[in-house]
């Protein structure tokens, strides 16, 4: 679904970080997880189910096991949580072997010092991410189908005669002029948290 309401038929760049506080580079650990950035993006990241693992890390080494206990949570959607926490510099692991039984038990560390870093790397995909899209938006003219609210490129439009396949509605020529300036608002705005100068770039 774009900007204007319709169905894009080009795969949309995905992107689910949207706001950033440039003062999070400052912020001491205890408030990071008061901030409401830092919790929305722990909150994209493991979801709904894996948020109270997220939301409160213990000092030190824990075991899967003890977080599910604590927190009245299902081992798997524990487990679930703590990976893709790891798969994002926010956790790590050790494993500890049993001499008797040969079991192994894994002792996890959360590493939320990562977070102002990895922000920033969302900040600049969600950037090239809008420069594309951007340049999608300018580069293509576009026709719409009104009756079912889908849009397609001139090309499209043209093999199709100009009738929406699916209901067999004449074509109309849409203006996106719209969405573009969304665009280049919010790529100036990202440019700015950023300090990327545009002009610098242009030239390397």
């Amino acid at each position: 679904m774009s900007a204007d309401g319709v169905v894009a038929r080009e795969p949309a760049e995905s992107v689910t970080l949207t706001d950033i506080h440039p003062h999070i580079q400052q912020m001491a650990f205890e408030d990071l997880l008061e901030d409401p950035v830092i919790q929305k993006y722990l909150h994209e990241l493991v979801g709904p189910t894996g948020m109270p693992v997220a939301a409160a890390p213990p000092d030190g080494e824990v075991t899967d096991e003890e977080l599910a206990e604590e927190m009245g949570l299902e081992l798997n959607d524990v487990r679930r949580a703590l990976f893709i926490l790891y798969e994002n510099d926010l956790a790590s692991y050790r494993r500890v072997r049993d001499e008797d039984s040969g079991w192994l038990t894994y002792l996890w560390t959360f590493h939320y010092e990562n977070i102002p870093e990895n922000l920033e790397e969302e900040m600049h995909r969600l950037l090239d991410g809008l420069e594309q899209r951007r340049s999608y938006e300018s580069d293509h003219q576009f026709y719409l189908c009104e009756v079912d609210s889908i849009r397609f490129e001139f090309e499209e439009a043209m093999e199709f005669g100009f009738e929406c396949p699916e209901c067999g509605s004449p074509l109309e020529s849409m203006e996106n002029s719209r969405l573009v300036e969304a665009m280049e608002w919010r790529i100036d705005q990202l440019r700015d948290e950023l300090n990327v100068d545009r002009e610098a770039e242009a030239e390397a």
